[in-house]
């Protein structure tokens, strides 16, 4: 049903979805997990075929290990 309604799936990695954390939290004071992060990681990577749109992000899921946390914000990726 999701392919069904949507016009394209961008894929992302371990690497992107650290960054997005990274910069949600140091932008705006947010913490997420990686799934919450995904949807920046994904924009991110696309920047280019989004430029100029108006473009929304839902972000949920702040359930993260501190430890994985803490790994991140020093600039590491954890192993999944």
């Amino acid at each position: 049903m999701a392919r069904r309604m949507s016009d394209a799936t961008l894929q992302v990695g371990e690497d992107e979805i650290a960054e997005a954390i990274r910069i949600l939290y140091t932008d705006t004071h947010n913490m997420a997990e990686g799934a919450g992060a995904a949807p920046l990681a994904a924009l991110m990577g696309a920047r280019e075929r989004f430029r100029g749109k108006r473009v929304a992000l839902i972000l949920t899921g702040g359930n993260i290990d501190m430890p994985v946390f803490r790994q991140i914000l020093s600039g590491q990726t954890p192993v999944a």
